[in-house]
């Protein structure tokens, strides 16, 4: 018996350290993106340029302004908004218990479409905040209002996971219909600029915006992490995690509110940005398992290193010009998307 126990615990340190292996080779990949985001653009900059200007002793003021002001606060949204979108969707396939879901599975993102909608063509402030701040605050409040439609929802111990999953179908007809209604209504050039904030894009980034999304999304990853060894429990079938004391319902709830905030705090401030949150998940759970202690922070990771990489795309591909982001994760994502599906079509998802 004492030699059986020995043996499974050399196995699980084994296992474990080929997390921790991935999860080092992941922050590695990332600190070369990241740094990389910083040098990539019209104007090159090499790597002694550019630490020399981090660490304050940098001599050309144009090249501070385009390193300090510009790159590196799209370089720190890129990683909070694609760790959030990222982390969101592993919380969500984790509680569904269904491979497809994401952030935007709960119709969040095209609620807040619409509140973006609602600003710009028909300049409509819902909570009287300054006009620079409309579109922003627009979207987060309709955010909000699908994550409370969801929550009440979701309340009724009744529900099942799959009636949670169909009602967010149903928010996202519902307001992706009423944004298509303004579309319609609206004039050219506010038709172009609610077309171009639909795309997401990173340049919005402000130290503002990235000090708020900083302390929301920190207060939301604690909490989530927290709550690893539930989140791990309800990979089993919702019996067995009962049998083992956890309350499915109860946390079930306080995941779609948490995973809400997130997506509408990410969302708010970039525009949509599809497919992070269901890729990195997939891949993060290939790499190390279904054990939410490993699980959320390589998602984060992952969902860092994606959209970095997009964000470095984005510039690439047409020298001189600055993609939208969502375009590129849509490039991005899509093959994937399919070859996901062919890969399980045995219905192994």
């Amino acid at each position: 018996m004492s030699g059986n126990l020995c043996q499974a615990e050399a196995i699980y340190s084994r296992i474990t350290k080929k997390k921790i292996f991935a999860i080092v080779i992941l922050l590695l990949l990332f600190v070369l993106l990241f740094f990389s985001s910083l040098t990539v653009g019209t104007s090159g900059i090499d790597l002694k340029v550019l630490l020399s200007t981090l660490f304050g002793q940098g001599e050309n003021v144009i090249t501070n302004i385009i390193i300090l002001n510009v790159r590196l606060p799209i370089a720190l949204i890129a990683v909070l908004v694609g760790s959030a979108l990222a982390v969101g969707g592993c919380a969500m396939q984790t509680i569904l218990k269904n491979p497809m879901a994401s952030p935007y599975t709960l119709g969040i993102a095209s609620a807040a479409a619409f509140g973006a909608a609602l600003g710009i063509v028909l300049d409509i402030n819902i909570v009287y905040v300054p006009k620079t701040l409309l579109i922003t605050a627009n979207s987060f409040i309709m955010a909000l209002f699908a994550s409370t439609l969801i929550y009440v929802f979701a309340s009724n111990g009744a529900v099942g996971k799959n009636l949670i999953i169909l009602f967010g179908i149903a928010l996202n007809f519902v307001f992706g219909a009423l944004t298509m209604f303004l579309q319609y209504i609206a004039d050219e050039s506010k038709l172009q600029s609610l077309i171009f904030w639909s795309f997401g894009s990173l340049l919005r980034a402000s130290e503002e915006k990235l000090g708020f999304m900083l302390i929301i999304l920190s207060i939301c990853f604690y909490f989530l992490y927290k709550k690893a060894w539930l989140l791990t429990a309800l990979t089993f079938n919702d019996q067995k995690a009962i049998s083992l004391g956890v309350d499915v319902y109860k946390v079930r709830r306080l995941v779609i509110i948490t995973v809400s905030l997130i997506t509408a705090t990410a969302v708010c401030f970039v525009g949509t940005i599809g497919f992070v949150g269901l890729i990195a998940p997939h891949l993060a759970r290939s790499m190390v398992g279904d054990d939410n202690r490993f699980l959320l922070p390589t998602a984060a990771l992952l969902g860092a290193v994606i959209l970095s990489a997009a964000s470095i795309l984005s510039r690439l591909i047409v020298p001189g010009t600055v993609l939208p982001i969502g375009l590129i994760t849509s490039l991005i994502g899509i093959p994937f998307f399919m070859l996901l599906i062919f890969k399980n079509r045995k219905g192994r998802i």
